[in-house]
């Protein structure tokens, strides 16, 4: 007996958009429903298994590597499918949401890959949600192109073959996508929306152009959630003709309990997996979270204080490059998050120079590609590549058999020798309240004091202040962090704002809001899981 026909999905609570219909088709809403019917209940399960490990992490303040995939992890026999052509070399990677100007930037940037971000870069709106996946197929059909309205700049594709290959990077398991509902008015999970709308309209375009569907998986917690991406991919090759195996998927090891389970995530999706990524700021985030009452040996220091060279943090990539390449799979580093600046040359010489030295570091360390936000990164980037690579297209033969971390290694933050400090208590306040203002106005990727900042910055930021507080955490200049004290400090930053932007545009911004916000999330006795489920509701659009 056949399964019965998937309830038709509703678009509610949105203003209708040109060309909505090409992305919103009949048939693709049909795809979304079977992806929703399916596996959402399973979604809904782990997302409550992810309450329970955190209640146990609570209980016990460690982590270990799990003991019933020990023969997982025994076992040399299993890699990982063959990277296609198009993934083979990532040396550089550029990231960013999928506006148009955005769209045709990083595809020209001279990055092997562009990171197309549904999720931490982009604030969803109905309209960022819709008109993302319409921009990459304009991009696909080559019917792309952008006239800067201000400047009077326009905007075109180079060659195909000068183009980068896009990993598209959908939303976490957590968000739902409010704007599309079941016939009980339950919402369809972002992450199916995001996955199948792209995976419908382009997989076999893509394999046309001699490439595919490839994907960034992120927030992921556990290999049973890596499971359940397989089984989508699974469903949907064999639902829509797509011949098993053309789904790539890198997942980012961005939670500190994925980096206890890299290996099962690579071998849960081993037909479909081609590399692990080093997430830095969802991983701090992601420490803080699940150790935040803990006691003071869990305590991170300003984020700017936490280098990939801190001991804890040079396990975790150690061992992802160790894992990725006894697997046969890419290793790929963090992010350079530094936007140039037009009028300091300076800022940019000493930034630059940090730049290369953490991607010489990476390198060196084996990985096989590493990220940049922006264009004028690539070179740099590029340069600390090629000199280790040469003409290789990824050192993967590294096998790093030379690195053993321990389970305790992982969460070993009092080996950081760095405590917290006044001005990283302001610098969490001012990210926070201004990454929130911009997001609140639709935008995920803001450039903040020289630095390209997502919904992970901020989401450490306030984790940062939650943590401190209920630490009791004195700072270098003997103040106590409270409530109190992060309440003055937001105040004070509210009232910089509004001189910084003059009285008209401080009142047409979401500045209040976001002050109010973050105050919310750092404040609060219990804790948000996710800074964007609260902002969620307050999001128009």
């Amino acid at each position: 007996m056949s399964a019965p026909a998937p309830s038709p999905l509703a678009i509610v609570d949105a203003e209708p958009l040109p060309r909505q219909e090409e992305v919103l088709s009949e048939t693709a809403l049909a795809f979304l429903a079977e992806l929703h019917r399916r596996f959402t209940p399973r979604r809904d399960e782990l997302l409550a298994r992810r309450a329970e490990r955190r209640a146990e992490i609570a209980r016990t303040s460690t982590l270990d590597f799990l003991p019933e995939t020990a023969a997982i992890r025994a076992d040399d026999s299993w890699k990982v499918a063959p990277a296609p052509p198009a993934l083979e070399d990532r040396r550089v990677e550029i990231t960013g949401p999928t506006d148009r100007k955005m769209t045709i930037n990083a595809l020209n940037s001279g990055a092997r890959v562009w990171l197309a971000d549904f999720e931490d870069a982009s604030a969803p709106t109905w309209e960022n949600v819709v008109t993302g996946q319409l921009n990459l197929i304009d991009a696909y059909t080559r019917s792309i192109d952008f006239t800067d309205e201000r400047t009077g700049k326009t905007y075109a594709l180079r060659p195909d073959e000068e183009l980068a290959t896009v990993v598209m990077r959908p939303r976490g398991w957590h968000l739902d996508e409010r704007h599309l509902t079941d016939a009980d008015g339950t919402p369809v999970p972002g992450a199916l929306v995001d996955f199948g709308l792209y995976f419908f309209h382009n997989a076999q375009r893509l394999l046309d152009l001699g490439k595919g569907p490839y994907f960034y998986l992120p927030k992921t917690e556990s290999h049973l959630e890596a499971r359940l991406w397989n089984d989508v991919f699974v469903f949907a090759q064999d639902h829509l003709g797509i011949p098993q195996g053309t789904v790539r998927a890198t997942v980012l090891i961005e939670t500190i309990t994925a980096a206890y389970e890299m290996e099962e995530i690579l071998y849960e999706l081993r037909d479909h997996a081609s590399g692990l990524n080093a997430g830095r700021w969802d991983y701090l985030f992601s420490i803080v979270k699940n150790f935040r009452d803990g006691g003071p040996k869990f305590v991170l220091p300003d984020r700017n204080a936490v280098t990939m060279t801190a001991p804890f943090m040079r396990a975790y990539t150690e061992l992802l490059v160790r894992t990725c390449h006894k697997r046969g799979a890419h290793a790929i580093g963090g992010m350079a998050a530094f936007i140039p600046s037009r009028r300091d040359e300076e800022v940019n010489k000493v930034a630059f120079e940090k730049v290369k030295a953490d991607k010489d570091r990476e390198a060196n360390d084996g990985f096989d590609g590493s990220w940049v936000a922006h264009p004028d990164l690539v070179p740099i980037a590029m340069e600390s590549f090629d000199r280790v690579l040469g003409d290789r297209p990824n050192q993967k033969d590294r096998l790093r058999e030379d690195v053993d971390v321990k389970a305790e290694d992982l969460i070993a933050i009092d080996s950081l020798d760095a405590r917290p400090t006044y001005a990283g208590l302001v610098n969490a306040v001012q990210v926070g309240i201004r990454y929130i203002e911009a997001w609140l106005r639709g935008l995920g990727a803001v450039a903040i004091f020289n630095l390209m900042e997502d919904a992970a910055t901020a989401e450490i930021s306030r984790s940062q202040i939650w943590q401190w507080i209920n630490a009791g955490v004195v700072l270098d200049n003997g103040e106590r962090v409270t409530a109190e004290l992060a309440r003055k400090v937001a105040a004070e930053e509210l009232a910089n704002i509004r001189a910084e932007t003059g009285e008209e545009a401080f009142a047409a911004g979401n500045w209040q809001q976001a002050h109010d916000l973050l105050l919310k999330v750092a404040l609060d006795e219990d804790y948000a899981d996710f800074l964007t489920l609260p902002a969620y509701e307050q999001l128009k659009g």
